[in-house]
């Protein structure tokens, strides 16, 4: 399978949770993903996490992208990710997290899930890689 191939089968659900209304940065992934060659679904603003969950399931994603910079990642990424599981999506979708994460919270993301959490000013390039090299296959 070439790079384009491999680039287009990777489905990616770039979500905004909660109450946060600063969505650039959602804008910004969702378009660099989109030029690297995946799809991409993108969330539009102030979503329940349960309707995230949904979106990710209907869509069958591989990639889930959670934007945040609310300061609620501890409370809704939890959501998101028991959600997933219900639906047993969890094993089958690698899960991001973009904002403004304290270092002690990305931890404890992690430990819950999350395969990496990226922080203002990570360049493109290297989530980008990183979600070629770590997407599950469908």
């Amino acid at each position: 399978m070439s790079a384009d191939q491999e680039s287009q089968s990777i489905r990616c659900l770039v979500a905004k949770v909660g109450l946060d209304g600063h969505d650039r940065g959602a804008h910004v992934i969702a378009r660099a993903f989109r030029d690297a060659g995946f799809e991409v679904i993108y969330s539009g603003l102030h979503n329940a996490p349960d309707e995230i969950v949904q979106a990710a399931v209907q869509e069958d994603v591989n990639v889930l992208g959670i934007s945040i910079l609310s300061g609620a990642h501890d409370t809704l990424v939890p959501k998101i990710v028991d959600g997933l599981k219900e639906y047993d999506a969890f094993e089958d979708t690698l899960i991001l997290v973009g904002g403004v994460v304290p270092d002690d919270d990305k931890e404890e993301l992690k430990k819950l899930g999350v395969a990496e959490v990226f922080g203002p000013g990570t360049p493109m390039e290297e989530t980008i890689e990183f979600v070629r090299e770590n997407a599950p296959e469908r």
